[in-house]
């Protein structure tokens, strides 16, 4: 029997138990992976929390992006499929389809095949922060050679990707991080500037960078009050993206500043790309080609077996780590 990750009650880390289960066949649509490794994200810490966008119902299993093997199919899904290794898109309802642990069942069209010179751990650190960045950025904010961009929560999988694209596309990457203790790190990963928004001050720094330009396009995961000074430094015309709910306070909206520059503050997620099939194709191609000539190259922050899943999620609470934390499954 396979051990998977399942919890019954809401709460913090401790919630989610081991535990084994029957294993499953696929049905119509579905594929079934051994799994190989798994990569944690705030979705999944929000989740069972019970803040995230997803209602739980429980008990329920968890894990959004997961690295495996296809060992089975089910109908109308394509044989040759059986022995690839793939690593599935996140997007998916964790009520149905959680991944964590040593086998998942996911439908077909969440798999997104990597590179073959990376490894599983790398496999599982790809497609939540790639295809994120990659939507707001490029699609949607059509971020071009000249522009800067500010990258709140910069050390984060996500941030992290975001710089690379960023940098890809001849712009300037702004990180944004609470504290210095990370500077040095987020500037050996592709940052041109780095402000510590704990310690300095934020508005007037951008000012500085970009010389009085302020920012034309802003991915922030947190929210909260912080949005007046993302809002003050921003350039006219600019968008802010707000993709994240990580402060705990309200976020408020800068109808002045927003109005006096003709901002746009916009909500968006993942499924924005996931949703449109030709977006989602576009979107794959993109990252996996720069994955495959390495100008984009996932930084693992730390790896912790199954039976750690625990400490793994309270690492992520934690808050002390650049780049992903990635789950190995034996």
């Amino acid at each position: 029997m396979p051990k998977i990750v399942r919890f019954y009650e809401l709460g913090g880390p401790e919630v989610l138990k081991i535990e084994d289960a029957p294993s499953l066949e696929p049905g119509p649509g579905e594929v079934k992976l051994r799994v190989e490794a798994v990569g944690l994200n705030r979705a999944e810490s929000m989740y069972y929390h019970g803040r995230y966008l997803e209602q739980v119902e429980l008990p329920s299993r968890i894990g959004y992006e997961v690295a495996g093997v296809v060992e089975a199919v089910g109908a109308g899904v394509d044989p040759a499929w059986i022995g690839k290794k793939t690593a599935t898109v996140p997007g998916y309802s964790m009520n149905r389809y959680g991944g964590l642990g040593e086998e998942a069942i996911v439908p077909l069209e969440v798999l997104g095949e990597y590179p073959a010179t990376l490894s599983p751990v790398q496999g599982a650190a790809i497609w939540m922060q790639y295809l994120t960045a990659y939507g707001a950025l490029v699609t949607v904010g059509g971020v071009k050679p000249g522009d800067f961009v500010s990258i709140p929560a910069a050390s984060s999988s996500v941030g992290l990707a975001a710089i690379q694209i960023v940098k890809a596309e001849g712009a300037t990457a702004i990180a944004a991080t609470r504290t210095s203790a990370k500077r040095a790190e987020l500037l050996a990963l592709g940052a041109d500037r780095v402000v510590a928004t704990g310690e300095e001050d934020y508005v007037a720094r951008v000012g500085e960078i970009t010389g009085g330009k302020g920012v034309r396009l802003t991915f922030d995961p947190v929210g909260g009050p912080f949005i007046e000074k993302l809002a003050a430094a921003a350039a006219p015309g600019g968008i802010i993206f707000q993709y994240g709910v990580l402060s705990p306070d309200p976020t408020p909206f800068p109808l002045l500043l927003a109005l006096g520059n003709s901002l746009s503050i916009r909500g968006y997620y993942l499924g924005e790309v996931t949703r449109n099939p030709a977006v989602f194709e576009t979107a794959k191609k993109y990252v996996f080609d720069r994955l495959a000539d390495g100008r984009f190259v996932p930084k693992i922050a730390k790896t912790f077996p199954l039976a750690q899943t625990v400490d793994a999620y309270r690492y992520l609470e934690s808050n002390r780590q650049v780049g992903k934390i990635v789950i190995t499954v034996p």
